[in-house]
């Protein structure tokens, strides 16, 4: 998709000129990159309905690994999802990770990374989506793109309005708790989106591995704006 290479293009060419999404500066930061495929025995029995035990697994690995701030990772098969009815498809269910995931404390404040204004909001409220929900939309030397910020606080959208401007480095939301943020553990699912496709306030933050490449093109890897090292890129 021409446009997605062009977003590509343009991110890397203003590298440079990117704010946080978070306050956490990940090359300093002890960053713990968490294994969510089928590789990570310790998911071998887990039960992702328990959010709480969940929680409990998230905050003891960050707490084991002395660091604050956790990362999961983009185009990541984690067939852990394909029991949750939200992903479950006719022929195949959704599994592919397509933003990246920052898990840190609940009310851990986001930052717009690029001026943008607020394409859409909405609180996808069923179990494992993403609850409230912020899209911006980013208008730069004439590409346009989105960025998406779920799992965030009800505050973060109770006031908000469509079209409304935030600045790099404004603050615009937080990170929420379960259930209200779609009964995950407290985590930023960071997303970023080239075409919308008609959609506002949503839009698939899983694929299934059949759909993986035309959404990994609609999606390129977050780490373009969010720039952690641990990521390699």
């Amino acid at each position: 998709m021409a446009n997605s290479n062009k977003v590509k293009e343009l991110l890397n060419k203003i590298r440079n000129n990117i704010g946080r999404v978070v306050a956490f500066d990940f090359d300093k930061e002890n960053v713990f990159i968490f294994d969510f495929t089928e590789t990570n025995k310790e998911l071998k029995n887990f039960d992702i309905f328990n959010t709480k035990k969940f929680t409990e697994y998230i905050f003891s690995k960050l707490k084991q690994n002395n660091t604050s701030v956790g990362i999961g990772k983009y185009n990541e098969d984690r067939k852990v999802y394909a029991k949750i009815p939200l992903f479950k498809g006719e022929n195949e269910s959704r599994t592919v990770h397509l933003g990246i995931d920052i898990w840190a404390e609940a009310d851990t404040s986001v930052f717009a990374p690029l001026t943008g204004r607020v394409h859409s909001f909405k609180n996808n409220a069923k179990f494992g989506d993403y609850g409230p929900t912020i899209i911006l939309e980013h208008q730069i030397e004439g590409i346009r793109f989105y960025t998406l910020y779920g799992h965030l606080n009800l505050d973060s959208i109770q006031n908000l309005k469509k079209g409304q401007i935030f600045n790099k480095g404004n603050s615009i939301a937080k990170i929420g708790n379960y259930p209200t943020n779609g009964s995950w553990p407290p985590h930023l699912h960071f997303q970023i989106i080239t075409d919308m496709q008609g959609m506002e306030g949503d839009f698939p933050g899983v694929a299934s591995l059949e759909d993986r490449e035309k959404f990994l093109e609609l999606c390129p890897d977050p780490n373009l704006i969010l720039k952690i090292k641990k990521l390699g890129l």
